[in-house]
């Protein structure tokens, strides 16, 4: 295919899509950390059950929660819910939400539904991976101490992890498990308070991260070692759900080293990003000068004579 043509798609693609992309790369850098803090926050022992029960079953009477999250770091936990309560375990009462854990809420919202366009998302993460295979099609790089040279060596050097990252949140997108099968889901027929109470019987709540219905299941996400593990919960207790790889390796929720690789795919795809700009820019920039400096030559008019 015509390299010139495949260069112009690569950069008309890139500056269409910069800014759902730019906003798509700076919330998931800061999702990269969220993972790390998860883990540095379990405090053995710290969370008693019986509290966690005690307030659920006073700010939800009716049951109307749809589940929640637990903050052992900081004494918290949050029922989910339109509108969500925030509530601190040691004193019982209604408070705000912790502010690092709002930066992560916040994050979380913008890169999954960016403004609220219905599909903006999905889009834009088939045009960053579009942008990276019309690279590749391009062929091996002449790397050289240039912008345009750490551009395309970054992108080569970091081209596995860089195109994992939009491949597997096209996957959550289109909600491809690579699970294989599993049961069909079952009506959760347990209260919030029940759930806790089950989960409780096996784990330390400080190591829970979220207990909730989802998809007509009630399922906790426990924090095992360091790898975010989901658990259905039934009356006789908790059975893990195989594994969904694609949302692991996005989320860098497999390991401490998946949440430090999602920094530095972050880190890169944004360098790429501004970079690809820049260098549009700086010809776009050129142009004119060389307008000048080769003025084109006047046209003369000559006779002839007969």
């Amino acid at each position: 295919m015509n390299k010139l043509l495949l260069l112009k798609l690569h950069r008309w693609i890139s500056l269409v899509f910069a800014l759902p992309l730019l906003v798509i790369i700076v919330t998931g850098l800061i999702l990269s950390f969220e993972p790390v803090t998860q883990v540095a926050a379990v405090k053995p022992g710290g969370i008693d059950a019986a509290r966690v029960v005690a307030l659920v079953k006073q700010y939800d009477p009716d049951g109307k929660a749809r589940g929640l999250s637990i903050n052992p770091a900081v004494q918290h936990i949050t029922l989910l819910g339109r509108p969500g309560t925030e509530i601190d375990l040691a004193s019982g009462a209604v408070t705000d939400r912790p502010a690092l854990a709002g930066t992560f809420q916040w994050a979380r919202m913008t890169h999954e539904h960016l403004i609220g366009i219905p599909g903006l998302t999905l889009i834009s993460t088939i045009a960053m991976v579009t942008i990276m295979v019309i690279g590749i099609l391009m062929g091996l790089p002449r790397l050289r101490n240039t912008l345009s040279g750490w551009h395309k060596g970054a992108a080569w050097f970091t081209l596995p992890l860089i195109l994992l990252s939009p491949l597997t949140g096209i996957c959550l997108e289109l909600g491809l498990t690579f699970a294989g099968s599993t049961p069909a889901p079952a009506p959760a027929r347990l209260s919030l308070a029940d759930a806790i109470n089950v989960v409780a019987r096996d784990h330390d709540l400080a190591q829970v991260n979220s207990i909730g219905n989802r998809g007509g299941r009630l399922l906790a996400r426990i924090i095992e070692g360091d790898e975010l593990r989901a658990y259905a919960i039934t009356p006789d207790g908790l059975s893990a759900l195989p594994r969904n790889w694609p949302r692991l390796l996005h989320e860098g929720t497999w390991s401490t080293i998946g949440s430090l690789a999602n920094v530095l795919i972050s880190v890169v795809l944004l360098a790429l990003l501004v970079t690809g700009v820049l260098i549009w820019t700086q010809r776009r920039l050129r142009r004119p000068n060389r307008a000048r400096a080769f003025p084109a030559k006047p046209v003369v008019a000559t006779s002839q004579s007969s």
